[in-house]
């Protein structure tokens, strides 16, 4: 046998390196178990509703002053509708607030979420959108926390803001009963686009643009092609008077 030489020993080294690394990846981890599947990133709880200071009870509208406005969404509809409008707004830099029905969100679970990964605001339109300010007591607060639960169960909390179903305004009955299911203020507007009644998209766009200035709260609807259809025009007509659409939260803060 011929001389071994440290050239040698080093190659049988790397060689014999190669082979345990090649075996110790088709090894199973020490005790014969898997490696754990990679964790999901986790998701925080959503923003819970907050006090604003020396604003009344029921907001219709900003006093900050700034060029800002808030288009307010009513959740209900047509799913495909909604995420129309969602992108529409995400697309044009464009935040919202989105206002769910709770059997809505019983139907299509995964929008609450949808909403709040686009960086808007999500609250609660009552349970099943009746004549609120109309119901006996029990009804009306079993209305509220039936949308805030559902909330609460998609999202880990209870939305950031609850406006009255079928009504501008609330009754100071409801308004309480807001309160005490956890919402410090009730959301109104001071802009009905009236899109609900289907007059078409440049109708909805005029309305829209005609009325609302610096701090306006704008009401519109998830559940209207016309909505859709206005919506591009809408946010070039605020862009071009200089308004941005915010959050209501971003409006207020």
């Amino acid at each position: 046998m011929g001389r071994v030489t440290s050239t040698d020993r080093r190659g049988a080294l790397r060689i014999g390196t190669g082979l345990a690394l090649t075996a110790l990846a088709g090894c199973a981890p020490a005790g014969g178990r898997e490696p754990r599947p990679a964790r999901r990133p986790h998701r925080a709880p959503a923003p819970g509703p907050r006090a604003f200071p020396g604003l009344p009870a029921q907001i219709a509208h900003s006093p900050r002053g700034r060029p800002e406005v808030a288009l307010t969404f009513h959740g209900q509809g047509d799913p495909a509708t909604a995420r129309a409008l969602l992108g529409e707004a995400e697309r044009a830099g464009a935040r919202v607030t989105v206002l769910a029905v709770g059997t809505w969100l019983d139907e299509h679970p995964a929008l609450a979420r949808r909403v709040l990964d686009g960086g808007h605001d999500l609250g609660n339109h009552t349970l099943r959108h009746r004549t609120i300010n109309s119901l006996p007591e029990a009804d009306a607060y079993a209305e509220i926390t039936g949308c805030a639960d559902r909330l609460r169960r998609l999202t880990g909390g209870i939305g950031s803001w609850f406006r009255p179903s079928r009504a501008e305004r609330a009754t100071p009955l409801v308004a309480r009963l807001a309160r005490r299911a956890g919402y410090p203020h009730v959301l109104s507007y001071d802009v009905d686009s009236l899109d609900f009644t289907s007059p078409g998209a440049p109708a909805v766009t005029r309305k829209v643009a005609a009325e609302a200035r610096a701090g306006s709260v704008v009401s519109l609807h998830f559940g209207y092609a016309d909505t859709v259809a206005a919506l591009p025009a809408v946010l070039e007509e605020l862009d071009r008077r200089g308004l941005r659409a915010v959050t209501t939260t971003e409006l207020l803060t």
